[in-house]
């Protein structure tokens, strides 16, 4: 069904659905609060550690993209959990494909952060 809302209007009615969507997983997954307030932490650190605004979007979209990827992970696990809370093979592909894609992010942040810091104390 097409949404009746357009321009401005739906622009306030998605913004509400996100919003929404960040609260639900705020208060429901525990990754998801832990990868928040390690990013609260570390942005204000990314305008120190960085030393030209190339550095600093490094920085920041590195803890950014975690949490866009820990959302779509939790949305890949409520929707299989919603299926069925019976072992099926691709329910436990699909939740670890998710968390692999999670890994892989924090990876990208681990390094991002890693190069720049050892390139600031270095040099």
């Amino acid at each position: 069904m097409k949404s009746a809302h357009t321009g401005w209007r739906h622009l306030l009615h998605s913004s509400r659905y996100s919003f929404k969507g960040l609260v639900a997983a705020y208060r429901h997954e525990a990754a998801f609060r832990q990868e928040l307030s390690l990013c609260l932490v570390m942005m204000p650190l990314a305008v120190w550690l960085g030393r030209a605004p190339v550095e600093w979007i490094l920085l920041i979209g590195s803890c950014l993209l975690v949490l866009v990827v820990e959302l779509l992970n939790s949305a890949i696990e409520s929707v299989v959990d919603r299926i069925g809370a019976e072992h099926h093979e691709l329910s436990g592909r699909a939740k670890d494909i998710g968390s692999a894609a999670v890994m892989l992010s924090l990876l990208i942040a681990g390094l991002s952060w890693g190069l720049i810091a050892w390139d600031r104390v270095s040099g």
